[in-house]
């Protein structure tokens, strides 16, 4: 932002309670426009830009941007590609690590100061367990990974097997479920897969069994989560994304069996700084007469 705001003129559209009012105020004379993976861009949004001439997103993915419509409103896009399922990976095992060695308790609990007068309650290995992977796409792949080298067994579910991979495959969930020590959730939201882990699933995984998600928040059902793990019949869970992020359910954040955070799977240094570098090549690219490195359309 400070580099943008340093080269150009910027109207921060994010921060208007009405977007379409503000497009329709600002908009007029706008040439470059910035989005990010999370953010839709329709046929309006490029209306309402009459003179636009590229749409910059923030990130790899642009799933989310009608890019037809850009090409009708003769409208170049371009993203930042690169890979998100290694840190994501790390952070998974991270957390799959802090959880069942109770890593987050711990902490507290030495903060507290209640070492001197009680011990700590004792967490359960890593190494042995079963680690059954809610899709098996790149995150879950480089999961596999990380996880073997821990001495962890490997199960996937997906709508088909995997032919290259020797990790066991069930077609079933429930079943899945039932024979993994941790589930982790690593697969595309859709309206397939919407409360896919639901309430069957999560007393399938049963009260030794663990949940991760670093998917999307509502893949899992996250009312019957809480209900599974304050009444103990789930040992416990890690999230990284939530169903209405930023915003946390209360009983989560009273739970000590929970590990939780701010959706910062593809949170690293690394990861934006290599973002904005793509980002602005071709911004201040497309403004010369350059050609972009990172155009999709």
């Amino acid at each position: 932002m400070a580099a943008l705001e340093q080269e150009f003129t910027v109207h921060k559209a994010y921060l208007a309670p009405d977007l379409m009012a503000f497009l329709r105020q600002h908009g007029a004379t706008a040439r470059a426009a910035i989005s990010t993976t999370t953010t839709a861009v329709t046929l309006a949004h490029f209306q309402a830009l009459p003179k636009l001439e590229l749409l910059a997103c923030y990130g790899p993915y642009v799933t989310l941007i009608d890019t037809a419509a850009a090409k009708e409103c003769k409208v170049t896009v371009t993203h930042t590609p690169d890979s998100t399922a290694e840190p994501v990976a790390d952070l998974t095992m991270g957390m799959i690590v802090a959880m069942l060695r109770r890593i987050c308790e711990a902490d507290r609990f030495m903060r507290s100061g209640a070492w001197p007068s009680r011990l700590f309650p004792a967490g359960v290995e890593v190494r042995g367990k079963t680690c059954g992977i809610v899709g098996m796409g790149r995150i879950g792949r480089e999961i596999a990974v990380r996880a073997t080298s821990f001495g962890m067994s490997i199960g996937y579910f997906g709508p088909r097997r995997k032919a290259d991979l020797p990790y066991r495959y069930f077609d079933n969930l429930e079943a899945m479920a039932r024979e993994v020590d941790c589930l982790i959730v690593t697969c595309a939201l859709t309206p397939e897969t919407r409360n896919l882990v639901d309430k069957r699933i999560l007393a399938a995984l049963g009260p030794e069994g663990y949940l991760v998600n670093v998917a999307r928040g509502p893949i899992v059902d996250e009312t019957a989560l809480v209900t599974a793990l304050a009444s103990k019949q789930l040992a416990g869970a890690a999230l990284d994304v939530f169903t209405n992020e930023p915003h946390v359910p209360e009983e989560l954040l009273r739970m000590d069996n929970v590990v939780l955070a701010p959706h910062m799977g593809t949170s690293t240094r690394e990861i934006r700084e290599g973002r904005s570098d793509k980002l602005l090549h071709d911004v201040r690219a497309h403004f010369v007469g350059k050609p972009l490195l990172y155009a999709i359309s």
